[in-house]
């Protein structure tokens, strides 16, 4: 019987077909059915067959016509992808003809490595980058031809570096060491972290540096272009010397040998995945094998894929933090700019920026914060006073590992390194993941402070004794829970992530018998950083779903304008909370558009139009010129300070009115 594979939101479904005369329009019908069989309340889809949605094949990614036939478009064992229409958990469709990528192993950033990883766009080489390939190789197939002993090329590796091994024997050599060190354990990467994975080790391969012949570096391109992925596990590297292991089993599957996987094919023995798209295996010349498995491109891969999040989250955490301070009717004093100019870390600045642009009276009036505008409160709480300095620490640290990132994936890091214009090669310790495994230890401790601070505004949102909002944002208390449990899912979240945050850098062990004897242990480094910025992500899903709770409470009242866009935005996927339901899928709805950066999406046009709006404006005695509030907004801090030429005018007037009414 035939069976097609559908994708929905996150999962994979078989889906059988006993009639192939059956539409495209059954089969999506038939598996949106499955899907919502296995998921409580619907998965939060409506029942019925008056759902939208869009299908897909994975394969050439071209539509799927709902009234065409499964027998006139589909072949058994087909991949396809379903959208829901409406549905931010369903991913937007992957242009039909993604554009190329130019490699040059000089120029690719973490931001183009995430898009290679998503499928936007498929691989080419420069013409310089070929010419720089194809002469380093012929520097190696001379220390070939005249038998020179150099180190990976016709020795062993490791402790066996001083074992010669014969001409005849150099194929061979270079196999073994792939299929040796194809010993990683645990789950495959998603095909996303592997396509990222094997796009790296391309533009390292690029560089010229390698001794990568042109014909396995054009087999490897094929690969990649369509989507013939190695089954790479995820542990097994402690990196140094680089990868090796997750390298080995990327570089096994291009040879034939063990699992891949592709849209068309599935999971399958990676000869006949190969086959199924037209390729051959490749055959490793001498050198080859060291080449493909030596270097940091698991670790940075998956470091690329947490810096992007990690940015994307870090300032729509600002954004989330703004509309809390609104509910729990706090001060702007705190961000004004003058304050900031006296620490003018860049961080710090930009945060305590984005609060004016959101909050700032003059350009977006809140009836919440003239609501308490002459309340008798002095200042907030720390959660909400020091958001510039605790975010901003984290802005800053972020941009210190994009840097780090960024130059780490366009640096070769394999062993020996063959410099063509020398006529040499040279052994060195490029493939020591220390600076990437270092950076995203500093990573998660940085960006699980966003976490921490925002539980605790959870806290606060949630305790009635701090918001004058009911009690778990729920009416009927006792009968409704609210958000008690949504709370504790983020405080368990917290809990986690300190444990996390222990670094993994700090640890070495000696492995190949002492020749390598010290570590970096970057791989776990790199998959518990994003471990921590998922559970990051969660938890400011929690607020934001908390605080648009909390406006329900302060209606009619309306807050600013970019937060009044941001509340709809979130209504559009989860709607007010009456009584108790199922809250999970909420969780996840937000969760998915903090993923996709709508909630930055649709803030930044306001954040944009503030920055370039603003007046610079010069105070007396300021350490700065430069202010981003107007003085005649009711949250500014200037409104309570009177100058001193001001005092002394109003001091003679009430002397001059005193003798006045004397006389």
């Amino acid at each position: 019987m035939p069976r097609f594979t559908v994708h929905i939101r996150d999962e994979w479904l078989a889906v059988p077909c006993r009639d192939i005369t059956n539409t495209i329009r059954w089969l999506g019908q038939e598996a949106l059915k499955r899907y919502m069989k296995n998921k409580p309340d619907n998965g939060g889809i409506p029942a019925g067959k008056d759902t939208r949605f869009s299908m897909r094949r994975c394969q050439g990614l071209g539509l799927l016509d709902a009234d065409d036939t499964v027998e006139d478009v589909l072949e058994d064992n087909d991949f396809v992808e379903l959208a829901i229409e409406g549905d931010t958990m369903s991913p937007d469709f992957i242009p039909c003809e993604p554009g190329y990528l130019s490699l040059d192993g000089n120029s690719l950033t973490a931001n183009d490595l995430v898009n290679l990883g998503r499928g936007l766009y498929k691989i080419k080489l420069t013409g310089e980058a070929e010419r720089k390939v194809v002469q380093s190789r012929e520097l190696l197939d001379t220390i070939v031809k005249e038998n020179k002993v150099v180190y990976g090329i016709t020795t062993g590796f490791g402790k066996f570096a001083r074992t010669v091994i014969t001409v005849n024997k150099l194929k061979e050599l270079q196999e073994n060491l792939v299929r040796s060190h194809s010993a990683g354990v645990g789950n495959p990467l998603s095909p996303e972290r592997t396509r990222m994975l094997l796009a790296l080790r391309i533009n390292v391969l690029a560089k010229g540096y390698s001794g990568i012949s042109l014909e396995t570096l054009h087999a490897m391109i094929q690969a990649f272009n369509a989507s013939c992925l190695s089954f790479v596990p995820e542990k097994g590297t402690v990196g140094a010397s680089g990868d090796l292991a997750p390298l080995a089993h990327l570089a096994l599957g291009l040879m034939g040998e063990g699992k891949m996987w592709s849209p068309k094919s599935g999971w399958a023995d990676a000869k006949y995945v190969l086959e199924a798209h037209g390729l051959k295996p490749i055959s490793l010349k001498p050198k080859e094998g060291i080449a493909l498995i030596n270097g940091t491109q698991m670790i940075t891969s998956l470091g690329a894929e947490a810096v992007e999040r990690a940015q994307a989250i870090a300032r729509q955490a600002d954004i989330i933090a703004a509309l809390t301070l609104e509910v729990l009717k706090g001060t702007t004093k705190a961000f004004d700019s003058d304050i900031h100019s006296l620490r003018p870390h860049p961080g710090q600045i930009e945060v305590a920026q984005r609060f004016r642009s959101l909050l700032d009276s003059d350009h977006h009036p809140s009836e919440i914060a003239e609501s308490h505008r002459f309340c008798d409160r002095v200042q907030d709480a720390y959660t909400m006073r020091c958001c510039p300095q605790v975010h901003g620490i984290t802005i800053d640290t972020i941009n210190f590992v994009h840097n780090i990132i960024n130059t780490e994936i366009n640096s070769a890091t394999d062993n020996p390194m063959v410099f063509a214009e020398r006529g040499e090669t040279i052994s060195g310790g490029n493939f020591h993941g220390e600076y990437p495994a270092k950076a995203l230890d500093f990573l998660a401790i940085a960006v699980h402070e966003l976490a921490s601070i925002s539980e605790r505004r959870i806290e606060r949102l949630c305790n009635p004794s701090l918001s004058e909002l009911p009690a778990f944002l729920v009416n009927e208390g006792g009968l409704n829970s609210g958000f008690m449990i949504a709370h504790c899912t983020a405080a368990s979240l917290v809990s986690e992530n300190k444990v996390l945050c222990h670094p993994s850098s700090v640890d070495s062990l000696s492995t190949s018998a002492a020749t390598e004897d010290h570590v970096s242990m970057g791989g776990w480094a790199a998959r518990k950083a994003l471990r921590v910025i998922e559970h990051v992500e969660q938890i400011l899903a929690i607020e934001l779903l908390a605080a648009c709770q909390g406006i329900e409470f302060l209606r009619p009242l309306r807050t600013t304008t970019p937060l009044e866009k941001v509340y709809e935005l979130v209504r559009s996927v989860v709607k007010p909370w009456i009584k108790d339901r199922f809250m999970s899928p909420d969780i996840e709805a937000v969760h998915r558009l903090l993923i996709d950066q709508k909630v930055w999406n649709v803030a930044k046009p306001y954040i944009d139009k503030y920055q370039t709006e603003y007046i610079p404006e010069s105070r007396p005695g300021s350490p700065t010129a430069f202010s981003l509030e107007s003085p005649a907004s009711p949250r500014n801090m200037d409104n309570d300070v009177i100058s001193a030429p001001s005092c002394l005018l109003l001091l003679i007037s009430l002397y001059i009115l005193g003798r006045v009414f004397r006389t």
